[in-house]
């Protein structure tokens, strides 16, 4: 398998965000991504999309939307959306309206931050998504960078350590968001989970303090999206970026903070009599099958089925466990880090039905 790091949720210039597409693709070269999205309010960008190149080093960058309704009050229901050459932010009204258009003009789209609190002492809204009538989404952010820290900002003393200390911010996705995944897989829907870093490396002052909270680069070192493809990039716009929307939408991909250590190498599989069954397939007990689970460092590892935890390993960078009952199966990956125990890698699930009907 070929791996291959990036981030999902990046604001511009063109939005509410302070860079350029050349110095967000700079950021993510200096922090090692292989592609990063830009996804801009309700503007899609045109005429950017392409790899940028440093020395041997090279990112792919594509341009994406973030589409919301603008006239609605309270904000909800933002939605990202990936691999769409028109824009289509006119339909923001109607949620599952937007949702088929993105999928009539061959795109992708994932419910952004769907758990996002309040931060009442600094009058910020909570934007979480409210209609869960829709069908025909990719999958959720499951990890969001800047609603984690907005989710943290409990008083004027934790504004300025985090502010200061942003490698402090991450422990995990919110237990509200993983709740709303497994609730959704356990309707039977096929939920893919990304994360992304919602930068927007804006400046910020409080009183005689002035900071970019946070920098694109600092966003691309931590939370981001890992895809796993069976053929390699080539450099080849076109080509390359439907490999990487394929592998998203089909769930051959994980959230990772990259900055307690690198996630490279971390695989999640099934072996079964017909062969091997990747994240995001579905596969057949029959007569079992047995879960594989490889880390690039030891970590607490957690099982789940169908959001149920049926079995933890402290300590280990393998793990082999054979199963014999249907259900959704994925995995959660914690380790101690700068004093706390964190959010490491979260899988997609792999599925597994008790028949071919």
């Amino acid at each position: 398998m070929y791996e291959y790091r990036g981030n999902m949720h990046v604001h511009t210039c063109y939005s509410d965000g302070s860079g350029t597409h050349d110095e967000v693709a700079q950021a993510a070269l200096d922090a090692g991504l292989d592609f990063v999205f830009t996804t801009d309010h309700n503007v899609l960008v045109s005429g950017l999309n392409g790899y940028y190149y440093f020395n041997q080093e090279r990112v792919l960058l594509m341009a994406g939307e973030e589409i919301h309704d603008p006239v609605r009050d309270p904000q909800k229901n933002h939605l990202l959306v990936y691999g769409v050459e028109t824009e289509l932010a006119t339909m923001a009204s109607n949620t599952q309206e937007l949702i088929d258009a993105v999928k009539e003009n061959g795109g992708i789209c994932f419910l952004a931050h769907p758990y996002d609190p309040e931060a009442p002492r600094f009058h910020e809204p909570n934007l979480s998504w409210v209609d869960w009538s829709v069908r025909g989404y990719s999958g959720i952010e499951l990890w969001n960078a800047m609603s984690e820290f907005k989710g943290r900002l409990y008083s004027l003393i934790s504004a300025v350590v985090y502010a200061y200390f942003p490698e402090r911010i991450a422990l995990a996705p919110f237990p509200q968001t993983l709740a709303i995944w497994d609730r959704l897989l356990n309707t039977g829907q096929k939920v893919v989970a990304i994360a992304g870093a919602d930068a927007h490396a804006g400046s910020y002052s409080m009183g005689p303090f002035t900071r970019i909270l946070f920098p694109y680069d600092f966003h691309f070192k931590a939370i981001n999206t890992h895809i796993l493809l069976h053929e390699p990039l080539i450099g080849e716009l076109d080509n390359d970026k439907r490999l990487i929307l394929d592998a998203l939408k089909n769930g051959s991909c994980f959230p990772a903070n990259d900055q307690i250590h690198a996630a490279d190498g971390f695989r999640f599989t099934a072996e079964s009599d017909k062969g091997t069954i990747f994240m995001g397939q579905t596969g057949i007990i029959r007569f079992g099958v047995t879960l594989q689970i490889r880390l690039p460092a030891k970590a607490s590892i957690r099982l789940l089925r169908n959001g149920k935890e049926i079995h933890q390993w402290n300590s280990a960078s393998h793990a082999v466990l054979p199963v014999t009952k249907p259900g959704i199966y994925r995995v959660e990956v914690y380790t101690f880090h700068k004093g706390r125990n964190r959010g490491w890698i979260f899988s997609n699930p792999i599925y597994l039905n008790a028949s071919e009907n």
